[in-house]
């Protein structure tokens, strides 16, 4: 199967691949070469997949979408992290997460002087 996996800016993954698991909102589902079409929703969890040269390769990904057809798999998703083993993947992911509520903290508080300032302008105004 060729797996190829989207983040918004660009191509995370393009590669040939044996097995698929990965979690769908009402569970965990293994994909295989001979598998039937399949579409579904991803939830938010660890996407695990085997390359035809061997071993385990592991993903934490954000919700998405995974679309089977034929031998191609498509996976769609706003997020996704890469690492070698479990423990190395939450390690990536508590950093990226960190950096991520920062950068929240950063665009709620540019919001609410937004807010703050529109209101004074309209007390102003009267």
């Amino acid at each position: 199967m060729m797996l190829k996996i989207l983040l918004p800016a660009e191509v995370l993954l393009t590669q040939e691949v044996k097995k698929i698991v990965a979690e769908a909102e009402n569970g965990s589902f293994c994909l295989m070469p001979n598998h039937i079409d399949f579409v579904a929703t991803l939830a938010p969890g660890i996407f695990t997949y085997e390359p035809e040269t061997g071993g385990k390769e592991l993903l934490a990904m954000d919700v998405g979408t995974l679309i089977k057809k034929g031998s191609d798999v498509l996976v769609s998703t706003r997020n996704a992290v890469r690492a070698p083993d479990l423990g190395k993947l939450k390690q990536v992911v508590v950093e990226q997460y960190d950096i991520l509520d920062e950068r929240e903290k950063m665009v709620r508080s540019a919001a609410a002087r937004l807010e703050a300032s529109l209101v004074r302008r309209f007390v102003e105004l009267k």
